[in-house]
């Protein structure tokens, strides 16, 4: 009896081993794996917006670096062009601008434009004179030509010349003087 008995008390415990064992199993597979791949996205994802942290501090370093450096860029800017660009190529590219500028709000299209440099000395202002073609309909001619005379430039318009093209379209071609400080 007493080997019945010890037989039964180890099937006893065999079966509760089996039983802890495939509870074991059972909890692993339903509870602990789908948690550790839970816990794996998340590190996962941690890492990444940890990165993204990472990256955009660094480009608000960067950032906060070019703001710190932009006042002395726009005076060294300002000096590049005070020391380094002659007066006379500003003359001529606010002459230019002054002209693109009112042959867009006149509708104009620009042919050409030529500008000639006065060197005589003794006069209070430097002159530079225009000679500009334009070509559109005939009431944008007339807007640009106000346009022009009215500008916040001294300009001096000497003379107007319109001429018909084969196009139907007018042509004018304007001589003036524009006034400069010296």
């Amino acid at each position: 009896m007493r080997r019945d008995r010890r037989k039964k008390t180890i099937r006893i415990f065999e079966v509760a081993a089996i039983g802890v064992v495939l509870l074991d199993v059972a909890v692993y597979l339903l509870a602990v794996l789908p948690l550790k791949r839970e816990v794996d996205r998340g590190e996962t994802s941690y890492h990444r917006v940890l990165l993204r942290l990472q990256q955009r501090q660094q480009n608000v370093v960067r950032l906060e670096n070019f703001q710190k450096a932009l006042p002395a860029a726009d005076d060294h800017l300002k000096a590049f062009i005070r020391d380094h660009v002659p007066p006379r190529r500003l003359v001529f590219s606010d002459a230019a601008r002054l002209v693109r500028v009112l042959t867009q709000q006149s509708g104009v299209q620009l042919d050409s434009v030529s500008y000639k440099l006065s060197s005589e000395k003794g006069e209070p202002l430097d002159r530079l004179g225009l000679d500009i073609t334009v070509e559109g309909p005939f009431p944008s001619l007339l807007k640009f030509a106000h346009s022009l005379e009215t500008a916040d430039d001294l300009i001096l318009v000497r003379n107007f010349t319109f001429a018909a093209r084969q196009s139907g379209s007018v042509t004018l071609r304007v001589g003036g003087v524009l006034f400069l400080t010296p």
